[in-house]
């Protein structure tokens, strides 16, 4: 991540219900996301073979496995991009922490995104109420093993 890639990222607009994961809709996100102290081994820019930035992710060790963050460009999500950008992630952190278990939280209004964790092997593993965008929202916790990922 530069600062460059971080300012592009934080700048991207998401349409309809999915706006809810604008950067601007939550100044703690969007801190983090500009702090470049917080880059090293957690922040990584994703580009595509023409050097374009397609997304992101963002990694958090946990003692049960390695928490995904992600953010595919909205110009690209609907596409058909969703499982190969989320296994070159995964295997991007197994390589880096070599985790038991892979974890993602998603808003539970996002069927999209969980239909496609779902499709991956991820389980549902609870649902919880989580503080983000100025709220209390509702968020499924899944899971998967962390074995070969293809």
């Amino acid at each position: 991540m530069t600062a460059e890639d971080a300012h592009t990222i934080a700048a991207w607009h998401y349409q309809d219900s999915y706006a809810f994961y604008n950067f601007d809709q939550d100044p703690e996100d969007l801190a983090e996301l500009l702090d470049p102290l917080g880059w090293k081994d957690r922040y990584y820019a994703v580009r595509y073979e023409t050097d374009d930035r397609v997304g992101f992710f963002c990694f958090a060790a946990r003692r049960d496995g390695v928490e995904l963050g992600l953010g595919l460009r909205p110009d690209l999500t609907g596409k058909g991009w969703g499982e190969a950008f989320i296994t070159a992630g995964m295997e991007f952190a197994g390589n880096l922490y070599t985790p038991r278990r892979f974890l993602v939280q998603v808003a539970q209004f996002n069927r999209r995104a969980i239909r496609v964790y779902e499709k991956l092997g991820f389980n549902s593993e609870k649902t919880l109420l989580h503080r983000t965008n100025s709220g209390e929202f509702e968020f499924v916790f899944m899971a998967r093993d962390a074995e070969i990922v293809k």
